[in-house]
């Protein structure tokens, strides 16, 4: 089976965790029997593939999709989309409601997630699928704490957060939470996707906050980092669940994650929730995680490296080709 990746133009100018996920099912899906292309407009090749998966559901993704249709083509939606009552007036509804009526199927990362955008947009519920996310087996092997630590010389306890900074990942109430702690570093690691957001964060949190930069996802320096923090904190304002949260679980480390999205379908009560509209409640739930034990694995009935999760996609491709 041959299956065409796509996703918007700007997607991997700042990757982030869709485009992880992208890449991930690139390389994993080999071993399900899916020969995995990644689109290119100067050979696009569209008539060579059995389906066509596009990832996003950012504004234009709606012509792309209309165009696979027009062809004849399966055509399965990444959603990475988080989308409520209170919320819906953010997003071009019409124009994903579109696109998602063009969708054979919908791939959402949690059932919570399915239920949510087919009754947002009033979609029957069986064009949506939970395909869940993953983590690659490097995450659960150990890697020294030093490690990260004497590359960024860093000797004092830190908080960690890895992501892109931008608004909807919230570091600055998280900035802002950690002035509670004014014994702890807070290190970020990530792009700056919103330059002027990033220049307002680094201003707040002064001498507390240490900007790492980015990291490569398969640098045995972030998962050192995951190793050495004494809390990671994902405040963001959704997350479907958040990749890095998985990750550094996986790692060991004790977590704080905002309770809005699918978090709880996957942590449940292993970690610490938090408001991330309520920069108490940050605060809060950051003490809660400083006062867990390290965590193990995140579900020892459940196998959440790539590998396993995939299956299920494996099968709705199967489902298209026997339409």
């Amino acid at each position: 089976m041959k299956v065409l990746f796509a996703t918007y133009p700007m997607a991997f100018h700042t990757p982030g965790g869709g485009e992880i996920q992208l890449l991930a099912y690139r390389r994993h899906l080999p071993a399900h029997g899916v020969d995995v292309t990644l689109f290119d407009p100067w050979n696009p090749r569209f008539l060579e593939h059995d389906v066509v998966h596009f990832f996003s559901c950012v504004g234009g993704s709606v012509h792309f999709c209309n165009f696979v249709k027009q062809l004849g083509l399966p055509l399965v939606v990444s959603s990475s989309l988080w989308v409520t009552e209170e919320t819906k007036h953010l997003y071009p509804i019409g124009e994903i409601h579109h696109q998602f009526s063009l969708a054979d199927r919908v791939v959402a990362n949690s059932e919570i997630e399915c239920e949510t955008l087919a009754r947002i947009f009033d979609l029957p519920r069986e064009k949506f699928v939970s395909v869940l996310n993953g983590v690659e087996e490097s995450f659960y092997e150990p890697v020294a704490p030093e490690l990260f630590r004497s590359e960024l010389r860093i000797e004092d306890r830190f908080v960690l957060n890895v992501g892109n900074i931008e608004p909807r990942k919230n570091q600055l109430a998280l900035i802002r939470a950690m002035k509670s702690f004014p014994d702890l570093k807070l290190v970020l690691i990530g792009h700056q996707r919103d330059p002027q957001y990033a220049q307002a964060c680094f201003a707040e949190g002064g001498d507390q906050l240490i900007y790492a930069g980015t990291l490569a996802h398969d640098s045995p320096l972030l998962r050192s980092a995951y190793a050495a923090c004494e809390a990671f904190v994902l405040p963001s304002t959704l997350e479907t669940p958040g990749l890095a949260a998985l990750e550094a679980h996986a790692a060991g480390a004790r977590i704080a994650v905002t309770k809005v999205g699918s978090t709880e379908e996957y942590f449940a009560r292993h970690v610490a929730y938090l408001d991330p509209q309520d920069v108490e409640s940050v605060a809060r739930s950051i003490g809660e995680a400083l006062a867990q034990p390290r965590a193990g694995t995140l579900d020892t009935a459940r196998d959440l490296t790539w590998q396993a999760v995939l299956s299920p996609l494996k099968d709705l491709y199967d489902s298209l080709l026997t339409k």
